[in-house]
């Protein structure tokens, strides 16, 4: 056990592998309206991200890569939901800020981020992504990109549809 661990300051977690069910856990969205995560895994794939902090340089380069792919990754099928443990101001103030045209959750409980086994560090999320279909994982990326999130999503749908 290191020292931000013993200092719970870091929460070690095991993300959901391929094939797991997709799980369900209630957060608030951007305008404070509690929602839950199955609401979104309906017909098509959903993306749920993590990132560590609303309006960071690599979370701002995440969100603005997936805004600008946005129009082709709803052609495709793909719902975005974002999650961070930001408040739900810092949440809507980055989503007006930056435009983003998708969901972002305020996951200060952190029951979506353990629901899918993100650890923390600081008390912020490890930036992770997963792709959800019929209910399970289907795709997980540990390191996501930050300049590149829309682009590697899309990837996977293409070699999923073909």
């Amino acid at each position: 056990m290191g020292l931000l661990d013993w200092l719970g300051l870091s929460t070690p977690g095991k993300p959901l592998d391929v094939g797991d069910v997709a799980p369900d856990a209630e957060s608030q969205d951007e305008h404070g309206h509690v929602v839950r995560l199955t609401d979104f895994y309906g017909d098509g794939y959903t993306l749920v991200y993590f990132y560590p902090k609303a309006d960071t340089p690599g979370c701002t380069m995440q969100a603005c890569n997936l805004r600008d792919g946005f129009d082709e990754l709803k052609t495709r099928g793909v719902k975005i939901v974002g999650v961070s443990a930001d408040g739900p101001k810092s949440q809507l103030r980055f989503k007006e800020k930056y435009h983003l045209p998708f969901v972002l959750l305020a996951d200060q409980e952190r029951a979506v981020l353990r629901a899918f086994g993100v650890p923390t560090l600081l008390g912020m999320a490890n930036r992770q992504s997963f792709l959800i279909k019929e209910g399970k994982i289907i795709w997980r990326d540990l390191k996501a990109s930050t300049r590149w999130q829309a682009q590697d999503v899309l990837k996977v749908v293409e070699t999923l549809t073909a």
